[in-house]
C-alpha cells in the first residue's frame, strides 16, 4: 500500500521550503523504496528552489543521501531489504554509447524510478536529481541503491554527491597521483573534497585557494600543505611560487566562474590538467588566448560527479572511511532534523558550514 510521510519541498520558485505529507507508491518494476536516514544539504537543492535547474515545481529536495531498504520492485536483484545504501543519481543502464564502449561513469541514459510521488492531493513531485530524500521514505530506480557496508549514514551519504563529486574531480578526472602538486580553487564542500582525494591519491604539494580565512582552515584539516588567500595575494603567483616557478600539475577549480577559470588555467604546469567541478550559470563565458590552449598542452576537463562509477567508488571510500584514512566526518558541520532545511540553506549561503545533514529516524543522532 502507498504510504505518506514527511518531506521537504520547493512549491515555487525562491519560496521557502515547506513540510508537507508526500505520498510514496509501492516500488513497480525496477524501483525501490529507501527509508532515508540521513541527508545531506547540497547547492544543488538551493538550486533547484531558485529554479536554477528548471521549473518543475514542486520539487521534491534532497539528493545527498544514505538509508536502508524497505522494499523493491519486480526484476530487481541488485539489493534487497534490509540493505544499507547510499543513493546516487547516476544508476547506469548498461546500453548506450558510453556503457557500451566501457565507460559507464559516463553513462547517457541513467535510470530513475518510473513512478512518482505526490502530493496528497495527487500533485506530483519532481525529485531532486531523480532522488527526492529530504523525507522519511523515498522511491528511486533500484541502480540508484549502492549497497555498501553499515556507516554512520550522516558522514557516508555524501559520497551521494559533494564529497563525491570532489574527490573524483581530483583522483578520477584530474588523474592525481603520488607526488603530484594539486591546486583547488575554492574551498567549499566539493572543493576540500577534492583536497582529500588528493591526499589520498598520494599528492605531496596541496594548495589550497580562497578568500574565506574559514574555508582555508577547513582546507588545512583535510590535507591541504599550503594555502592562498586569494583577497590578499595573487592566486597565480603564489601557486607557482609554491610550486618551484612552475605551477601545479593539477588545477581544480570548484566555483564556476571565469575569473576563477582563468586562474586555474595559468595556475597549471606545463602539460598540466585544468579540471573543472564549478558549476557555473549559463551566462558565464571564458575566453583564452588559442596559443596558450596550444602552446601549455596538458588537458583542460569538466568532471561531472567526479566520473564516478558509484559500483566501484562508494565501497571504496567506505571502506577508506572506515579504515580512518578519508575523513568524511570533518565533513559533517552539524546534524539537524528535517524541519531546518530553510534555516541550513542560510548558513550554506553564508559559508558558515561544509555540510549540514538532515538526520531522520533511524540514522546515527
Amino acid at each position: 500500500m502507498p504510504q505518506t510521510v514527511q518531506g521537504v519541498i520547493a512549491r515555487s520558485k525562491g519560496a521557502p521550503v515547506e513540510l508537507v505529507d508526500v505520498v510514496v507508491p509501492d516500488p513497480g518494476p525496477g524501483e525501490a523504496v529507501v527509508a532515508v536516514e540521513a541527508c545531506g544539504v547540497c547547492h544543488t537543492d538551493l538550486h533547484y528552489r531558485e529554479g536554477g535547474i528548471n521549473d518543475e515545481f514542486p520539487f521534491l529536495l534532497g539528493h545527498e543521501a544514505a538509508g536502508r531498504v524497505e522494499a523493491v520492485g519486480e526484476g530487481v536483484t541488485e539489493v534487497e531489504p534490509g540493505d544499507f545504501v547510499i543513493l546516487n543519481w547516476r544508476a547506469v543502464c548498461g546500453e548506450c554509447r558510453a556503457c557500451r564502449k566501457g565507460k559507464p561513469w559516463y553513462c547517457f541514459a541513467t535510470h530513475n524510478a518510473t513512478q512518482k510521488m505526490t502530493l496528497t492531493d495527487g500533485t506530483e513531485l519532481s525529485p531532486a536529481l531523480g532522488i527526492g530524500a529530504f523525507v522519511e521514505k523515498t522511491l528511486v530506480a533500484a541502480g540508484q541503491c549502492t549497497k555498501v557496508d553499515e556507516a554512520d549514514p550522516a558522514a557516508v551519504g555524501l559520497l551521494g554527491c559533494g564529497v563525491m563529486a570532489g574527490f573524483g574531480a581530483a583522483v578520477n578526472t584530474g588523474g592525481v597521483g603520488r607526488g603530484d602538486s594539486v591546486a583547488v580553487i575554492g574551498c567549499g564542500g566539493v572543493g576540500n573534497a577534492a583536497i582529500a582525494g588528493a591526499k589520498v591519491a598520494g599528492a605531496t604539494t596541496i594548495i589550497a585557494v580562497d578568500v574565506d580565512a574559514k574555508k582555508l582552515e577547513w582546507a588545512t584539516g583535510l590535507g591541504a600543505t599550503h594555502t592562498v588567500d586569494a583577497s590578499a595575494e595573487d592566486p597565480v603567483e603564489a601557486v607557482r611560487a609554491l610550486t618551484g616557478g612552475h605551477g601545479a600539475d593539477v588545477v581544480v577549480e570548484a566555483v564556476g566562474r571565469p575569473e576563477t577559470y582563468e586562474q586555474a588555467f595559468y595556475a597549471r604546469d606545463l602539460a598540466g590538467t585544468v579540471v573543472l567541478v564549478g558549476v557555473p550559470t549559463p551566462d558565464k563565458e571564458v575566453t583564452l588566448p588559442m596559443i596558450e590552449i596550444f602552446g601549455r598542452g596538458g588537458a583542460l576537463k569538466s568532471s561531472w560527479y567526479g566520473d564516478c562509477l558509484p559500483s566501484r567508488d562508494f565501497p571504496m571510500l567506505v571502506e577508506l572511511y572506515r579504515q580512518g584514512r578519508f575523513d568524511l566526518d570533518a565533513f559533517v558541520s552539524e546534524k539537524i532534523g528535517i524541519g531546518d532545511v530553510e534555516a541550513a540553506f542560510e548558513k550554506m549561503h553564508d559559508g558558515a558550514v561544509l555540510r549540514s545533514v538532515v538526520v531522520l529516524d533511524g540514522g546515527t543522532a
